[in-house]
């Protein structure tokens, strides 16, 4: 493959592209600017910065992912929890509503840029299994939770307050007495509508139809004069290009934070990516999906605008409205530009409550309470560990919420290497086939002959256990020991350390007068046992090539025929 197909996916489905598709994809396309456009400026108030830059986060990455994503149908732009994280990261650094939170604000999105264009160009991708999906589950209920608080102020007219999630509602639960009717009435109005409109006419717009609706109430019953905030002028232009104002000092400060929204982002975009690929059969590739990704926080940075990831909202929005291609979301930036430089006005009387309660709408539909549930009948532990995140969250903050997260995935997953599945096994009558015997206690074992089964690779953070497992099952065999059998069938790697503790069983098996004999080891684990010259100590006589072939062999032994006897 060329390196300009490569990392140009366009050049895969353009030159097939079918006529017959052109109708669906603008249809696809517009439905998609109708919800892009008041979302976009609904969540630029989860980030904290003004409407406009909401829309100018839209057509920028929309056109780059286009000529780099691996997705036909995955949608690209702002959305609500990277948003808030923004916010959180940002808000550490800048007085809100300033210029130079704004600024920041886009030079978050070129950091984020940055390492998603290194990690997808050094392919790099793996890293975000490191957080497990329980935990990500849970980070993602504390980011509904506390991006719905947030809104509360603009549903209810109230002042905002600080603090972590439970003083914030405290706070806000010492002002419901100052809530402002009116804009309660369009708050509530227009979340009532969004919920009707999805519930019984899922093929509309519905945050576009609601934008709608509060400009005409807003204009009918002259909402500014009743107290009621709008959104106001906003100008007419088409996004400027210009890199962040920012100083080095603060990019580095930026380092953390943006690292965090990169992995919540790429985990998010995969999973709608990899969704969309389920449905249209066509494959993801999950670096170029990176490189993509980078490309276009790099081209919101330089629009003036935030972090844009993709959304498995929109994208299913899409689907349904018939999108063949990334054509349609070409018709979406160029609406979001024609829109930038001619419909402005139009929207000067958008009720602020309005679009905090499409933001609610959204948190409602990414609930992951049900997700959580079935994580804990799965497995408690990791149901505890999804409520740890979830509680990180509103405890102690969004960034803090999630490194807790990524911390508990990691101890997990080296304490599930440091310690796998082991098993004594014996043959189930009647047939060629060994089963753990605790599982099938109809197994039959052979007096003498213990046969041990390790299900992992043989390599340092797993070593220790397997030598101590394998002693310990010798130690507590009903049978005196003669022959420990080890099935290998399982182990598929070996490095240095679990080569030396294998050498090491050996030595502590024949001090006991026990042999250590190996069946079905794979052939690059034999490999590697030769080239690190142990091979010589323990392949020469007792490696055989299945567990059948080796129990024979045992039974045939004349100390064996003796004891039968």
């Amino acid at each position: 493959m060329s390196f300009t197909s490569q990392y140009l996916p366009i050049l895969h489905w353009l030159p097939r592209y079918r006529r017959e598709w052109l109708r669906s994809d603008l249809v696809a396309g517009i439905t998609v600017w109708a919800i892009l456009v008041p979302e976009a400026l609904a969540y630029a108030g989860i980030a904290g910065v003004p409407p406009l830059m909401g829309l100018y986060t839209v057509p920028i990455p929309l056109f780059l992912y286009i000529l780099l994503g691996t997705s036909r149908q995955l949608v690209v732009g702002p959305d609500s929890a990277t948003a808030l994280l923004s916010a959180g990261v940002v808000g550490a650094m800048a007085i809100s509503e300033s210029p130079h939170f704004y600024a920041l604000t886009s030079a978050l999105a070129l950091m984020v840029g940055i390492f998603f264009l290194l990690v997808g160009l050094f392919r790099l991708g793996w890293l975000a299994n490191l957080v497990s999906k329980p935990v990500m589950s849970g980070f993602l209920q504390g980011i509904v939770l506390v991006t719905i608080l947030g809104q509360v102020p603009a549903l209810l007219g109230i002042e905002g307050e600080h603090g972590h999630f439970f003083q914030r509602l405290a706070g806000y639960a010492g002002q419901l007495s100052t809530i402002h009717p009116a804009t309660v009435a369009v708050g509530l109005s227009s979340l009532l509508v969004l919920i009707l409109l999805k519930k019984k006419m899922p093929r509309l717009p519905a945050a576009m139809v609601t934008v709608i609706l509060a400009i005409v109430a807003a204009s009918l019953f002259d909402l500014d004069a009743r107290g009621v905030q709008l959104t106001g002028t906003l100008a007419t232009s088409l996004p400027p290009l210009h890199l962040p104002d920012v100083k080095i000092s603060e990019y580095m400060q930026l380092v953390p934070g943006a690292l965090v929204i990169a992995l919540l982002g790429y985990v998010e975009t995969l999973g709608a990516a990899e969704g969309a690929s389920l449905k249209d059969d066509h494959d993801i590739d999950p670096n170029q999906e990176l490189v993509a990704l980078g490309a276009c926080n790099i081209g919101a940075a330089i629009s003036s605008g935030f972090v844009a990831v993709g959304s498995l909202s929109k994208t299913s929005v899409a689907m349904e409205a018939g999108a063949k291609t990334q054509l349609a979301y070409l018709v979406s930036g160029l609406l979001a530009l024609f829109t930038l430089l001619f419909l402005m006005p139009l929207l000067q009387n958008l009720p602020h409550a309005a679009l905090a309660a499409i933001v609610i709408e959204a948190m409602i539909g990414l609930d992951q309470s049900a997700t959580i549930r079935r994580v804990f009948s799965f497995s408690p532990l990791e149901g505890c560990v999804a409520l740890i995140a979830f509680g990180g969250v509103l405890l102690f903050g969004v960034i803090e919420g999630i490194g807790i997260g990524v911390v508990l995935s990691i101890i997990m997953l080296l304490e599930r290497a440091s310690h796998p599945g082991t098993a004594v096994i014996g043959r189930i009558p009647g047939i060629d086939t060994y089963r753990d015997i605790r599982r099938h206690p109809e197994a039959v074992t052979v007096p003498g002959l213990l046969i041990f089964r390790f299900d992992a690779e043989l390599v340092f953070p797993s070593s220790r256990f397997f030598l101590r497992e394998a002693l310990r099952q010798v130690k507590a065999a009903q049978t005196p020991v003669r022959v420990l059998l080890i099935n290998a069938e399982t182990i598929n790697d070996i490095d240095v350390t679990g080569a030396m503790l294998l050498i090491r069983l050996q030595h502590k098996l024949k001090r006991k007068g026990i042999e250590l004999w190996i069946a079905q080891m794979q052939d690059p684990v034999v490999d590697r046992l030769r080239k690190f010259n142990m091979g010589r100590v323990l392949l020469m006589e007792h490696l055989y090539p299945s567990v059948t072939e080796a129990v024979q062999r045992f039974v045939q032994l004349p100390e064996q025929k003796e004891t039968e006897k």
